[in-house]
């Protein structure tokens, strides 16, 4: 395996911003995250100042501003400054992708949307009921695909 450049503090923030988007796939904007900084009452930053870290600009921000930006987007601030950190919350994020892709899919076909509707509407206890039934048909899927017959 090669060793990877460490990488700059701007690299490591759009990465973030590629990464981590909003619930519908869009990336969030500098605006969106200045605000949600400045509603959050740690600290302010604006949108410009978080443009010219993106850029490279300024490359030299506050442990303040690194810590809002890591709370934002639910990453340790070290992530900003230790490249072994970085490299694991990488891999998490790549893993977390994956997965959201392959929701994203499923949710997708109108059966599942029916699915996941009809579920929205029964109680705690039968959502649960429903939960145990998938699971027995999940795991009968997946004997089949493991031993499939010849019929």
């Amino acid at each position: 395996m090669s060793e990877q450049r460490p990488r700059n503090l701007a690299e490591k923030i759009n990465h973030l911003f590629d990464t981590i988007r909003l619930p519908g796939g869009q990336e969030y904007s500098n605006e969106h995250v200045a605000a949600a900084i400045g509603k959050s009452g740690v600290t302010t930053i604006s949108q410009s100042y978080i443009w010219q870290l993106r850029k490279g600009k300024k490359d030299n921000p506050t442990i303040s501003h690194l810590q809002a930006l890591a709370d934002f987007f639910g990453v340790p601030v070290a992530y900003f400054v230790d490249d072994g950190v970085a490299s694991k919350v990488e891999g998490k994020l790549e893993a977390l992708q994956a997965q959201q892709v392959r929701v994203s899919e499923a949710i997708g076909t109108g059966d599942v949307k029916l699915m996941a509707m009809r579920a929205g509407e029964l109680s705690p206890e039968r959502r649960r009921q429903v939960m145990d039934l998938l699971d027995v048909v999940y795991q009968l899927e997946q004997a089949e695909r493991r031993h499939p017959t010849n019929d």
